[in-house]
């Protein structure tokens, strides 16, 4: 798939350009990232390059913070690798993915334990929180 694609984008100058932009991008992407420790590395991107000016996005206040201390040393190496660029711009920009929530783990309560809160319950008066709340237990946990 990836053949026909390329032809298609050599044949569609206004592709074409495209094309060559994002594979710039992806390069400065690179070499901005190897110039940053690793825990910082993962937490930002390179979003864009316009008129000698780059755009990083940070997934936090605190990652974009930490860039932003960094940015004199960051144009210093990009301009040593080759990356002509003015100034560099950091955005906090969230990362679109959410976390996958961790699976639900499902307790439960050994028949004895069952039985004792049970009896706890009983004895309590029925419009009790720790009643109301004992109960829920048992049926969650059933």
């Amino acid at each position: 798939m990836a053949a026909p694609l390329d032809r298609y984008l050599e044949h569609s100058d206004t592709l074409a350009a495209l094309h060559v932009h994002a594979a710039r991008l992806a390069r400065i992407d690179a070499l901005f990232r190897r110039s940053l420790p690793p825990h910082l590395a993962g937490a930002c991107a390179v979003a864009n390059l316009r008129a000698g000016s780059l755009v990083v996005h940070a997934e936090s206040g605190a990652a974009a913070a930490k860039l932003r201390q960094a940015v004199p040393s960051l144009l210093e190496g990009l301009a040593i690798a080759g990356v002509v660029v003015e100034r560099i711009t950091v955005k906090v920009r969230p990362p679109r993915r959410s976390a996958p929530r961790p699976p639900v783990t499902r307790r439960s309560v050994p028949p004895s334990a069952h039985r004792a809160i049970d009896t706890l319950a009983d004895s309590l008066p029925a419009d009790s929180p720790l009643c109301v709340a004992l109960r829920r237990l048992i049926t969650r946990s059933a």
